[in-house]
Order: C-alpha cells, then sequence, then structure tokens
C-alpha cells in the first residue's frame, strides 16, 4: 500500500514554492499539495541553491516577488541566465498590485504575474496550465531537434503537396538545398523507373489508411538514380482536414546491391555460376506452361560425369572444381540461347530444351555433349579425360510434372550409367524395374503402423563447448524381413502414398512424450527435441491444431518442442505457411529450416518467415576442409542467419577439422557423428550420463 502511494506522488510534477513567510507556505502548499508534488525555499539564496544542486528539476517555480536578500525579481533574472534553468516556468505572486512590478517580472521571461490574495482554484489552474504548456514546448523542441538531426531524410509537404520544410537528411540524400526545393512539388525528385500504377496504388493507400510505405526510385539533382525506402504520413487538423504529409525516406542502395548479391547467390551456384536448382525449378514450372500453351515439347537432360570422384580422391578438390568449371563452360557452348543448363551439385548438371521437335534436338544435343566433354580437359599440370551419362525424359511423353520428369531423367542416367556411360539413354516405362517393390513396400507400411513397428532413435545436438543442448528425434522402422530400416528408405514413398501423414502424427506424439520424460531428469529437462515435419503434413488444415493439442495432452514445456521444416514448403503459398509457423509460435514452440542450401533456399520468402534457426546441410560441411566453395556458402549462410536474428546448427559434423572450421566462420551449434549417432532412447541416455 505504502509502495503504491510513493508511486502515485512520483507522477505528480514537481513545484517549486519560494517565500520567505512561512504562512504565505502553508497556504500555497494546502492549496497544491493534493494535485503537485512539493519543495519550499524561505529565500531566493537557497532556492538557487537547491535548483543548482543537482537535484531533481521542479517543473514550475511559484516565487514571491518582495523577499530579503534575494528578490523574486532577482532570482527570475539570474534564472533565465542560467542555460539549464531559463525554460523552467515560473509564476510571480506579491501583494503589490503596481504596475511596475508585474510590467518587470513579465519583461524578464515571468510566465505569469498573481496578485495576493490568490485564490485556491485560480493558483491550480494557473500551475496545471503552465506545466502543460511547458511540456509541450518541451515537446516541440524534441521533435524539432529529431526533425533537424535525423539521419533519414525527412520532407514536409502541404495539403497541396508542394514542400513546405526539409532536413539536413534530404539535402545531402538529394543534393537540393532548402531553397531549391520550397514550394515545389516532390515531382521533381521522381525518376521513370517508377511506374504510373506504382504512384496511383501509393496514393490510393495514402488516401484510404493515411499511410504507406515501400520502396520508390528517386532522382538527385545531378541526375543520379537510387532506390530509397520511403514512409509517408497524413497529418491531420482538428476537423480531419489533410494538414501536411510527412515523409520520411532512407537511401537502399546498399541494401539492394547485397540484397542481388544474395538473391545471385540464392538462383546460381557458386562454383560455377550456373544455375541452381531453384532457378531450375523455376525455369522449368515456366517452361511446361509455355510449352503446353505453344503446344512445344521438354526435353530434360540429367547429366552426371563418369568416375570424376577419381579426380577428387587422387588429385584433391581444388583440381576437381577447376574441372566442374571447365564441364559448365563446356555444356553451356552445347546449348541454345534460350535453353539452359543447371548445377544441381557435386557432379550432376541439367539441361533443359524446348521445341517442336523435341527429339531430334534431344539426340543432337545429347551428342554434342558427350563428344565436347570427352575431349581432353587442362588443368593446371593435369590433362584429364572424362565423359557422362545422360537420362532424357520429354514432356509430355514421359511425364506431366517437373518432379516426375527429373525423377524419370534420373532413372535413365542411371541406366546410361551401368551400360558403362558415356551415352546417353531416353526414359521409357520398363526402366521403372522398381514399381513392384514400391507397391509391396507400401502394403508393408501399412501394416508398420498397425503392428507399432517405428520407433524413435536420437541425435544428440552440442553448442560450441560440447555441452548437450537438444536432440533430433529421427524415425527407424523395424521391418520384419530386413532389419531395421532408415528414413531415407521408406519416407519418399510415406510421402508419395499420403501415409506421411499417420507416421508424422505418430513422431508427433512420441516426441512430446518423451520430453515429457526427460522434464524429470536434471540432465535431460532442458534439452530441445527437434522432430522432423513434411510438407504434406504441414499443410494439413487442423496441423497448428495437432500440435497445440500434443503440446497441452503431454504437459510439456512447448520451448522444448521445435519443427524442422524443409525449404520446400517456400515453393507455393507463403502466406498460408507463415500464418501457420506465427500460430504454432504463438504456443512457444520453435521452428527451425532443414538442409538449408541444399535445396531452394528462396530469400525473398525466407525473410518472412518466423524461423529460430537454419540448419546446414551436411552437403556443405562434408567437403569443408578442402572445398572453398562450400566454405563461402556456410559463411554466407551463418551471416545471413545472424541478420535475421536466427540461430544457426550445421548437420552432418564428423570431424574435428570440420567443427574447428565451423566455429572460426561463426556457426555455435553442431551435430553429426563426431559427437554421437542417432541412438534408441535406453543408450542415448546412457551416453548423455557419460558425457562430460
Amino acid at each position: 500500500m505504502i509502495n503504491a502511494i510513493q508511486e502515485m506522488q512520483r507522477d505528480k510534477p514537481l513545484i517549486l514554492l519560494v517565500d520567505d513567510l512561512p504562512a504565505n507556505l502553508h497556504v500555497m502548499i494546502a492549496a497544491l499539495k493534493a494535485d503537485f508534488r512539493l519543495k519550499t525555499a524561505t529565500s531566493g539564496v537557497s532556492a538557487m541553491a537547491l535548483l543548482d544542486g543537482g537535484a531533481e528539476c521542479p517543473k514550475l517555480l511559484i516565487v514571491d516577488v518582495r523577499m530579503p536578500g534575494m528578490s523574486g525579481i532577482d532570482m527570475l533574472r539570474r534564472m533565465r541566465a542560467a542555460p539549464h534553468l531559463c525554460d523552467i516556468p515560473v509564476i510571480l505572486v506579491s501583494a503589490d498590485a503596481s504596475e511596475q512590478f508585474q510590467t518587470t517580472g513579465l519583461d524578464l521571461g515571468a510566465d505569469d504575474y498573481l496578485v495576493k490574495p490568490i485564490f485556491r482554484d485560480t493558483l491550480i489552474i494557473r500551475a496545471r496550465n503552465l506545466i502543460q504548456r511547458s511540456e509541450e514546448r518541451d515537446k516541440l523542441r524534441l521533435a524539432g531537434h529529431v526533425f533537424d538531426f535525423s539521419g533519414e531524410a525527412i520532407m514536409v509537404t502541404d495539403a497541396n503537396n508542394d514542400i513546405v520544410d526539409v532536413n539536413a537528411a534530404f539535402i545531402k540524400l538529394t543534393g537540393y538545398s532548402k531553397a531549391e526545393v520550397l514550394g515545389r512539388n516532390p515531382r521533381l525528385l521522381a525518376s521513370s523507373r517508377n511506374t504510373r500504377e506504382h504512384f496511383r496504388l501509393m496514393w490510393d493507400t495514402i488516401n484510404a489508411d493515411g499511410y504507406w510505405q515501400g520502396e520508390l526510385w528517386q532522382t538527385r539533382k545531378d541526375g543520379s538514380v537510387h532506390p530509397k525506402f520511403m514512409t509517408v504520413s497524413v497529418v491531420r487538423d482538428r476537423n480531419g482536414e489533410i494538414e501536411y504529409f510527412l515523409t520520411n525516406s532512407v537511401d537502399i542502395s546498399e541494401y539492394k546491391e547485397s540484397e542481388r548479391r544474395i538473391a545471385h547467390l540464392a538462383h546460381h551456384d557458386v562454383l560455377t555460376g550456373l544455375p541452381n536448382r531453384l532457378h531450375l525449378q523455376i525455369y522449368l514450372d515456366q517452361s511446361i506452361l509455355i510449352a503446353r500453351r505453344m503446344g512445344e515439347q521438354l526435353a530434360v537432360m540429367f547429366l552426371d560425369l563418369d568416375r570424376f570422384k577419381n579426380v577428387n580422391d587422387t588429385l584433391g578438390h581444388p583440381v576437381g572444381d577447376e574441372l566442374l568449371i571447365e564441364v559448365a563452360a563446356r555444356l553451356k557452348s552445347c546449348i541454345r540461347d534460350y535453353d539452359v543448363v543447371a548445377r544441381l551439385g557435386g557432379d550432376e548438371f541439367v539441361v533443359i530444351l524446348r521445341g517442336a521437335e523435341i527429339l531430334s534436338d534431344a539426340i543432337a544435343v545429347a551428342k554434342k555433349l558427350n563428344h565436347r566433354l570427352s575431349q581432353p580437359f587442362v588443368i593446371g599440370a593435369h590433362t584429364l579425360r572424362l565423359s557422362a551419362s545422360i537420362g532424357i525424359a520429354l514432356y509430355p511423353d514421359n511425364a506431366l510434372t517437373i518432379d516426375d520428369l527429373m525423377k524419370n531423367a534420373d532413372t535413365s542416367m542411371y541406366f546410361a550409367k551401368s551400360d558403362g556411360g558415356n551415352a546417353f539413354r531416353f526414359f521409357s516405362p520398363a526402366m521403372d524395374l522398381g514399381a513392384h517393390e514400391k507397391l509391396k513396400m507400401e502394403s508393408q507400411l501399412y501394416e508398420a503402423i498397425e503392428r507399432h513397428e517405428f520407433e524413435l532413435h536420437y541425435q544428440l545436438q552440442v553448442d560450441q563447448h560440447g555441452r548437450p543442448r537438444g536432440a533430433e528425434a529421427l524415425i527407424r522402422w523395424h521391418h520384419p524381413e530386413d532389419g531395421m530400416v532408415g528414413p531415407d528408405q521408406f519416407i519418399p514413398l510415406a510421402e508419395e502414398s499420403g501415409l506421411i501423414l499417420p507416421i508424422g502424427h505418430w513422431v508427433l506424439e512420441q516426441a512430446c512424450a518423451r520430453i515429457r520424460a526427460w522434464q524429470g531428469d536434471a540432465r535431460t529437462c532442458t534439452l530441445v527435441l527437434a522432430v522432423n515435419v513434411s510438407a504434406r503434413q504441414f499443410r494439413q488444415p487442423d496441423f497448428a491444431l495437432q500440435v497445440r493439442a500434443a503440446v497441452q495432452r503431454h504437459g510439456i514445456d512447448p520451448a522444448l518442442l521445435k519443427l524442422e521444416i524443409t525449404e520446400s514448403l517456400l515453393l507455393k503459398k507463403v502466406d498460408e505457411v507463415v500464418a501457420i509457423i506465427a500460430e504454432i509460435k504463438a504456443l512457444g514452440v520453435g521452428f527451425s529450416l532443414d538442409d538449408f542450401g541444399a535445396g531452394y533456399s528462396c530469400l525473398q520468402y525466407l525473410k518472412r518467415l518466423p524461423l529460430d534457426q537454419i540448419k546446414i546441410d551436411r552437403s556443405f560441411v562434408r567437403d569443408l576442409a578442402t572445398n572453398d566453395s562450400d566454405k563461402a556458402i556456410v559463411r554466407t549462410i551463418i551471416a545471413m542467419a545472424a541478420n535475421m536474428k536466427m540461430a544457426v546448427i550445421a548437420e552432418g559434423v564428423e570431424t574435428e577439422e570440420q567443427r574447428r572450421i565451423l566455429l572460426a566462420i561463426g556457426c555455435s551449434d553442431f551435430q553429426g557423428y563426431l559427437f554421437g549417432c542417432p541412438l534408441p532412447v535406453a543408450a542415448f541416455e546412457a551416453a548423455l550420463a557419460m558425457a562430460p
């Protein structure tokens, strides 16, 4: 109760009362104590000592004019000459009603003059009004300071959108002086890169919402053009009519250039400069639409270099990288300008052809590719010879979707390789010899769900000091005939068949049950358990409700559950993905983006996702010690994650050298065989107990 009263007192403005007669002070205290905090002084000298002593500065002074030693007039004169006191409002009070005293006091800067006796209500109202005006003046002074010294360019225009004021940052950014722009319309800064439609939408939003934020191109006085991020706010008068438009803008040239470089990295292979998987996905998607509309065909050519691994193993990765660069250049020389060659990773490339006579075109290009690649490569002191196995799938003859085209081209490539390489093969249904096995496994998966043949294994995740931070839950299948089966062998089929939904739900429930069990043990109570979530599972309409129900049913701390999603989610309905993630994060559950960099790496969407962590794919970790390109990619990912306020974990860490390199470039969390393989729960807990 006492603390509450003290808090209420602290919120009241402080007034200093100065009068040499205690009776007068008593009258003023009685009038003001309910609304203000009060300090008193019985002379001008003691009042000035209080003001100069570094104590809390009052919001108002009420000073008697006639005092011995230092009068109220003398005190006011000293205050107005002192920089730290000159703005404090002062009310002079006196029993003398002569005009001379009033004129002198007001001339020195008194804010009010009251003649005794003073009515209580009059004193309260005058004090309150002066304090309010002083606070408003302070706000205006602060606003003026912000305007003058803001790092953002600020422009104020009137209701007719004519410029009435600009600040120093505006002058620096545009090159125009204030005199050159006052009274002019801001269109003098416009660039032809902005479309009429863009401006129309901008003004529609301003008129409707009173606010707009976005990017525009701006022309400086010297004619140079730069991008800016701009905010426009409407200022209205008391009648609701537009009085001013307030515009803040900043130059984002460096940001745009950085964004362009990141976007290039996102769409292109760092080593060869060829389009990467994301670019290929977009190009294929567009090409299928064009082919369907124009009645054309497509050829997807999956190319794998024969015996390339021998080059890396015998001559080292630097030579292998130089060889891949030369291969990329030769592949590009074999296709037309509107065709595409992309690198998927390693020694895998894809060529996309489009045309009306696609069969003959594909044969001609495949022969040309084999011929060009068979010519000797001179890499430093080494003369190397290569060949390639090429698999070809045609649209629409062999498949109608991107995934099926790629799969069929990949299948036919393996047939070319199994025939000795240096050859090309077209896909045929007879190649899909595994269809029967797939049907058999699908049936067995149904039975596995019913017979509870799945179990979770756990792989440790550690921090930079090797301390346990969490674990990833990894599913295993106790196959009645084949023994323990890893997820790579059955999860793709589960995705395709839809069985991933009941399997994924089982994994989520088991993981939450495990977190609940671990919460009672000091060694495991802080471990964050990561659970993989497939795109198909994530896109269920009730997925967020499933997560909420599992968390509540098992009574776990939601912060100990982390859901790992993949980049394939970013290919469509990004707004829906963002909404689902936000809904689940509101529960306290974390999110990690798995295998980052190996998939689509769609950065324009990634920046919108409220993720907690990015997981660097093992394919970049594997060759860190010997591959500068992989190191550059990992360094870029870590820097980007830091800018986005996301944590980073590297998977597939198997050697101390990999860990050391990752630590040196800023990675602090790790997962891999260096710290432990996936283990059944009992073995995992036993290993954890042995950890330092």
